[in-house]
């Protein structure tokens, strides 16, 4: 529920982020229409401290106390996060009281858990047929003479390869996408994909002014949608049953379950196919961490290299997850190169909490962001610099890792951090990773990395959304054993 604000504000201690936050949204409204609010409340943070207003009723928070009060304590989720609901229907992502999500959480949590992940015979034959039935063609074929000088657009290659990943686990392999196999299917879901609209900022933001103007056909409506949506339901209503034309009916049930997966598709795809792209991008930039990486990959038993029978064979994941340059690269990547940077909106309980030194009332909208919080010079010193080290066990001491840690935030945290975090740090992320590195035998060189600076939003993807790269086979190239060197 909003509370309007008060005069005097009981939020007036806290520092404001601009001069007009205690009596108007307009400017940080304004912040988010330009898709500036990482950058900006970033830069007042820094200024002012952990906990900022940023709004008459909003707050923006940047240090670990206040994290674990926000987001372990089981606050709900604002009416912002209705522009996720799929087909009018909410979704656990979107569903605002704690105790709804949780309830949506217990059916699918256990497929979504590390030990399932690791250890699921399913999900090896599926990252099998993608990886050495789709990916690895790709990348083998890249390295043919008429496409070395503009090498392929390795950003439409990831965010195919994960749609193929997240699509097949949710729904089975025969009937997922295969966007590896199939360009120009691929090539015009991308472009589909390129031309939406990525940004629901007036849905979430002034969502009552919103519904006004579609009153008053302001907004373009799905007319035949709408039709069919309303005539269904009217005659649910008056039958008591579905209709014999379309005897799906669109009851709730199969709402809510198409509502979700839709919200896993999406969230599996895009992030991990964000974080591939800006992670090989980085690789591209070191030949050496590439041979260091390879070597550490090439050291498992099986490695991904061919059995003596012909037969590729999958590394255990197991050992996977104990490699440390291998960990290293990806926390790095998903630390700088957060896909979601932006803010996590929660709400207030309605009897008031205690956030810092201050006593806050109901109703406040509060955030967090991973932009902010991975940009901490006390825990990441020189924070714009991709740097692997800073998590190797051999080049950072325990304590400093053991605060990076806490306060790595690219899941978000608490009960309603994300579900699919495993799969795609053990999962998409790892196998593709070590494909990418090791089976292919390849180096990759940037042809064109124009554009790769992250959009400044809820997610973060490159400006221009491809990246072009080259690659040359390391046959008979030595391969560096796994280093312990901190730079």
């Amino acid at each position: 529920m909003y509370h309007p604000p008060r005069l005097p504000s009981p939020l007036s201690r806290i520092p404001n982020a601009h001069w007009s936050a205690p009596f108007s949204r307009l400017w940080i409204l304004w912040v988010r229409f330009v898709r500036n609010e990482n950058r900006t409340l970033y830069s007042a943070h820094r200024r002012l401290g952990p906990i900022i207003r940023v709004g008459p009723n909003e707050l923006s928070i940047n240090d670990l106390e206040s994290v674990r009060t926000v987001y372990q304590g089981a606050f709900e989720k604002p009416a912002w996060y209705s522009v996720f609901d799929n087909y009018g229907v909410p979704c656990m992502f979107s569903a605002h009281p704690a105790v709804e999500h949780s309830a949506r959480k217990r059916l699918i949590s256990h497929v979504y858990s590390k030990s399932y992940i690791q250890s699921s015979a399913t999900a090896s034959a599926q990252a099998r047929v993608i990886l050495f039935e789709r990916l690895l063609p790709i990348l083998e074929d890249s390295v043919a003479e008429s496409q070395l000088p503009h090498g392929i657009d390795i950003y439409s290659v990831f965010m195919a390869a994960t749609m193929d990943f997240i699509a097949s686990f949710i729904f089975g392999l025969s009937n997922g996408t295969n966007f590896l196999g199939d360009k120009a299917y691929r090539d015009h879901f991308l472009e589909q994909y390129k031309a939406r609209n990525d940004y629901g900022y007036y849905d979430q933001e002034m969502p009552q002014l919103t519904r006004f103007c579609r009153k008053l056909g302001c907004f373009d409506q799905p007319v035949v949608w709408n039709a069919l949506v309303n005539g269904l339901q009217n005659e649910e209503a008056k039958n008591g049953q579905a209709s014999i034309l379309y005897p799906t009916a669109l009851s709730n049930l199969k709402l809510s379950v198409a509502s979700e997966l839709f919200d896993h598709v999406l969230a599996g795809q895009e992030t991990a196919g964000l974080t591939l792209t800006y992670l090989s991008w980085r690789l591209s930039q070191s030949l050496e961490l590439q041979a260091k990486l390879r070597g550490e990959l090439l050291s498992l038993s099986p490695n991904m290299q061919l059995d003596e029978d012909g037969t590729p064979a999958m590394p255990d994941a197991k050992q996977l997850d104990s490699l440390p340059l291998l960990h290293a690269v990806l926390t790095e990547t998903l630390r700088l190169h957060a896909p979601i940077p932006g803010a996590q909106p929660r709400q207030t309980p309605e009897s008031g909490c205690r956030i810092g030194p201050y006593r806050v009332p109901g109703g406040v909208r509060i955030a967090a962001l991973a932009y902010t919080l991975h940009r901490d010079e006390s825990v990441f010193p020189e924070p714009e610099k991709w740097d692997p080290t800073r998590w190797l066990p051999s080049c950072a001491g325990e304590e400093d890792r053991k605060r990076r840690n806490k306060q790595f935030w690219a899941f978000s945290s608490g009960g309603r951090m994300c579900i699919g975090s495993n799969f795609a740090m053990h999962g998409e992320l790892s196998i593709a990773e070590v494909t990418f590195v090791t089976r292919s035998q390849q180096e990759s060189h940037i042809v064109d990395d124009d554009g790769m600076e992250q959009s400044d939003g809820y997610t973060g993807r490159p400006r221009n959304e491809e990246l072009f790269l080259r690659f040359e086979k390391v046959v008979g190239k030595q391969h560096q054993p796994p280093s312990t060197a901190c730079k």
